[in-house]
C-alpha cells in the first residue's frame, strides 16, 4: 500500500507538520524503483531578455454560489470533544461555497478569507488528530471537493494558432489556484488519514467521480496535474474495485490522443501513475495488459509531442520487460517501426529508451532481435547528424551490451563493421574517438574475424569502385556518340530553354545534382558545383542566378517558431510548488485480483 503522509514522531511524540513534510520531500532523491517524475517547469529559457505585456491569467467557469455571505466559526482545537465532529461538518459546509476569482477578484473579499481561514484549520487538523473521520463527513468532504474543483475547463490558450508546446510555451495558470490547491491539499490528507476507511468512502467516490478526476488532467496548470496524479493513485490503491475501471477510462484517453487529438496536457502525468501500476501487477500478466503495452505504450512513440513524456513511457515499457521478456520482440519491432526519419532529437531518445531496453534483455530474447536490432544502430552510427552517431557509439561503453555482443560477435561485427569503417569519415572529431574505440573493442573480442572481415570489406570497396568507374566511362562514350548526331546542338538548347521558362521555379540548390559520389557514397551539392554543373549543360548562368534572385524575394517557404520573452511571475510560480509525493509508491502486488 502507498506510504502515508500523515505520521508521527516516536521519538518526541509531537506532530510532523506540512513545513516538516514539504522540507523532506525536497530533499529525496530519484530511485530506479519509481516513475521519473514529471517536470513543472518545461521551458528552457527563462530570461526576460524583453519588457512584456502582463499575461492575463486563464481561469475555469466556475458555478458560482448564489448565497455567498459566510460567519466565521470557532477554532476545531478551542471546541469540545463532543462537538467537534459537528463544527467539523460545518466547516467543511463553508468551504463548499464557490466564488468569483476572476470577473471580480475584489468583492466577498472577507467571506473568501473566512474560507480560506477554515480550509487552512482543516488542513492541519487532520494532520495532527486521529478518530476525527466518522461517517457523516464522508460525504461532505466529497460534495466540497466536488463543487470546487469538477468545472468547466477553459479553451487552449491558442486554439487557432500554432500547437502548444510544453517545453517552449508557458503554460496557462489558474487564476484561482491559491483557492484551489487548498482544496486538493485538504482532500489528499482525507485520503491519507489513517482513519479513512475505503469501505464507506466507495459510496460516494464511484465510478462518476472518477471520471470527472480524470477530465481534469486535460488542465494547462502543471501544479493542478500534478495534486491531481497523486490523489489518483491513492484512489487507485484504495478502492480495488475501481481499478479495473480507472485502467479503462485511462486507456480511453490515450486512444483519443493517439488516434484523433494528439493533444493532451496530462499524458505525462497519466504515464507516472501507470508506471507505478505496472510494478504492481502479478505474473503471469494478463492479456489486457499485454494489449495496453501493444495497442498504447508502442503507438504513443509516433506522436509528435513525444519529448513531454517519452521519460515516463519508457520507463512503462522497461517495466513490462521486467515483468515478461517474452514481449522484447514485440516492443523493439514497435521501436523501429515508429523510429523518426529526419527528427534527429526525437532520434536521440530512441536511442536512450532502446539502451534501457537492452539492459534487461536475456540472451534468448537478445538473439530474436540481433539483425534488425543492430542494422538500425548501423544506419544511425553511420548518420551525418553528430549527436545521432554520438549517442548510438555510447552503446559500446555499456558493459552489459558489450557482453552480448561479445556473444555474438559473428552475427553482429558482419552487420556494424560497414558503418564504423565508413564514420572514420565523419566531420566530427568526437565521432572519431568513439568509431576508433569500438573498432577496437571488436578487435580485441576477435582478432582473426575482424581482420578476415577489414580484408574482405577492402576487396568489396575496390569492386565498387572499379565497377562505378566502368558505369562512367559507358555514360561518356554514350554521350560522346549522341553528340555525333547532327540533331544534337538543337534538340538539347531547345529542351534546356524550355525547362529555365517553363519550370525554373523547380531548380534550387537542394534539388539539383550536382557532382559525382565521393568515396563513401554521397553526392557534394555545393552552390559552386551546382553552378560548374549548369555550365557543363550549356546553360546560361545568368538565368540561373535570376532565378535563385526571385525564390529569395518570394521568402522561405519555413515559418520559424518566434521566440517570445518569458513571463518572470509564471517561472516563479511554478518554481515555488511544493509537490504533494515526491514519488508514487507502487500499490500492492494483488492488483490482478480486481
Amino acid at each position: 500500500m502507498p506510504t502515508k503522509i500523515m505520521k508521527r514522531d516516536k521519538s518526541d511524540k509531537k506532530p510532523v507538520t506540512k513545513k516538516d513534510e514539504d522540507k523532506k520531500l525536497s530533499n529525496s532523491k530519484p530511485d530506479e524503483a519509481h516513475p521519473p517524475p514529471v517536470d513543472l517547469l518545461k521551458l528552457k529559457n527563462t530570461e526576460l531578455c524583453l519588457p512584456r505585456k502582463e499575461k492575463k491569467q486563464n481561469s475555469s467557469h466556475f458555478n458560482i454560489s448564489k448565497n455567498r455571505e459566510l460567519t466565521k466559526l470557532p477554532n476545531l482545537k478551542d471546541a469540545q470533544d463532543d462537538e467537534k465532529e459537528n463544527l467539523f461538518i460545518q466547516k467543511i459546509k463553508q468551504c463548499s461555497v464557490v466564488f468569483d476569482f476572476i470577473n471580480e477578484p475584489f468583492s466577498d473579499v472577507k467571506d473568501k478569507e473566512i474560507k480560506r481561514a477554515a480550509l487552512m484549520e482543516l488542513v492541519e487538523y487532520l494532520m495532527v488528530t486521529r478518530g476525527l473521520i466518522s461517517e457523516p463527513i464522508y460525504p461532505e468532504a466529497v460534495n466540497m471537493f466536488s463543487v470546487n474543483v469538477f468545472r468547466t475547463l477553459p479553451p487552449p490558450s491558442n486554439p487557432t494558432g500554432l500547437e502548444y508546446d510544453p517545453e517552449e510555451d508557458e503554460p496557462s495558470l489558474e487564476a484561482s489556484w491559491p483557492h484551489v490547491q487548498l482544496i486538493y491539499e485538504f482532500f489528499l490528507r482525507f485520503l491519507e488519514s489513517l482513519d479513512f476507511q475505503p469501505n464507506v468512502a466507495k459510496r460516494y467516490i464511484d465510478q462518476k467521480f472518477v471520471l470527472q478526476l480524470l477530465e481534469l488532467f486535460d488542465a494547462e496548470d502543471p501544479r493542478e496535474r500534478d495534486l491531481l496524479k497523486t490523489i489518483l493513485h491513492r484512489i487507485y490503491g484504495k478502492f480495488l474495485g475501481l481499478r479495473a475501471y480507472i485502467r479503462k477510462q485511462v486507456n480511453n484517453i490515450f486512444y483519443r490522443f493517439i488516434y484523433e487529438t494528439e493533444r493532451h496536457n496530462g499524458i505525462a502525468e497519466l504515464l507516472e501513475i501507470l508506471g507505478s501500476i505496472i510494478n504492481g501487477f502479478a505474473l503471469p500478466l494478463k492479456e489486457e495488459h499485454k494489449t495496453f503495452l501493444k495497442r498504447v505504450l508502442i503507438p504513443l512513440h509516433k506522436v509528435k509531442s513525444l519529448s513531454v513524456y517519452h521519460a515516463q513511457l519508457a520507463y512503462c515499457v522497461v517495466q513490462f520487460l521486467e515483468k515478461d521478456s517474452t514481449l522484447t520482440e514485440h516492443v523493439i519491432v514497435g521501436l523501429l517501426k515508429y523510429w523518426p526519419k529526419v527528427h534527429s532529437t526525437k532520434e536521440v531518445m530512441f536511442l536512450n529508451e532502446l539502451e534501457e531496453i537492452m539492459e534487461v534483455l536475456d540472451t534468448n530474447e537478445f538473439q530474436k532481435v540481433i539483425k534488425p536490432l543492430f542494422n538500425q544502430l548501423a544506419r544511425c552510427v553511420s548518420s551525418q547528424q553528430f549527436q545521432v552517431a554520438e549517442r548510438a557509439l555510447y552503446f559500446w561503453n555499456n558493459e552489459y551490451i558489450l557482453s552480448l555482443i561479445t556473444e555474438h560477435m559473428e552475427e553482429i561485427f558482419p552487420i556494424m563493421f560497414p558503418a564504423l569503417y565508413k564514420s572514420k569519415l565523419h566531420w566530427n572529431k568526437t565521432i572519431h574517438t568513439l568509431v576508433f574505440n569500438a573498432l577496437k573493442l571488436f578487435m580485441e573480442m576477435n582478432q582473426q574475424l575482424f581482420d578476415e572481415r577489414t580484408q574482405n570489406y577492402k576487396t568489396e570497396r575496390q569492386k565498387e569502385k572499379e565497377e562505378r568507374r566502368r558505369r562512367e566511362n559507358e555514360w561518356e562514350t554514350m554521350i560522346l556518340t549522341a553528340k555525333k548526331n547532327p540533331l544534337y546542338s538543337s534538340i538539347s538548347e531547345k529542351n534546356y530553354k524550355n525547362q529555365i521558362d517553363g519550370q525554373g521555379d523547380s531548380i534550387n540548390p537542394d534539388t539539383t545534382s550536382s557532382s559525382p559520389p565521393t568515396e563513401d557514397g554521397t553526392g557534394d551539392n555545393t552552390g559552386d558545383n551546382i553552378v560548374q554543373t549548369l555550365k557543363n549543360m550549356s546553360i546560361d548562368v545568368t538565368k540561373y542566378n535570376d532565378i535563385s534572385k526571385s525564390q529569395k524575394d518570394k521568402g522561405s517557404v519555413m515559418r520559424r517558431k518566434s521566440e517570445l520573452p518569458r513571463d518572470q511571475l509564471t517561472i516563479n510560480a511554478l518554481e515555488q510548488h511544493q509537490r504533494a509525493d515526491a514519488y508514487l509508491k507502487s500499490p500492492a502486488a494483488s492488483d490482478e485480483k480486481d
